[in-house]
């Protein structure tokens, strides 16, 4: 058991997936920075200095705090906008595959048999209509 555990934790895929995450969260926090120290203050300034989390509806003693749902839907849009620049800048980046590089696939003659078959299908269910 011990061995197929570590033959499993050590797979690409795991190791991958784990990098994903720790460089994921790093990014995550790089982005709450960028919105909170940057892009807020910003915003801020641009409609006064309203402060949506302070925003509420009392009905008796609860308190309905909409102002905070406010500004943590104004949070999420500028984050997903911020990840959105992100990748695409990222994409960019990123060197294209040359397509020259790529072999195309060699069809067998099972498979050469079969589209064969496919057509001679079709044109008969054409012809029975």
């Amino acid at each position: 058991m011990w061995s197929e555990f570590k033959a499993f934790a050590v797979k690409g895929n795991v190791l991958d997936l784990a990098i994903a995450v720790v460089v994921g969260g790093a990014f995550g926090n790089i982005v709450t920075s960028l919105v909170d120290n940057i892009i807020m203050p910003l915003i801020g300034i641009l409609l006064d200095g309203i402060d949506f989390s302070n925003l509420m509806y009392k009905i008796g003693n609860a308190e309905v705090t909409y102002g905070i749902f406010i500004q943590t839907v104004i949070d999420f849009a500028i984050i997903s906008f911020s990840i959105f620049l992100s990748v695409k800048l990222l994409m960019k980046i990123q060197p294209k595959e040359d397509p020259v590089d790529k072999k195309p696939c060699k069809k067998d003659s099972k498979e050469d048999l079969l589209i064969e078959i496919r057509d001679i299908l079709k044109n008969q269910n054409k012809n029975n209509k």
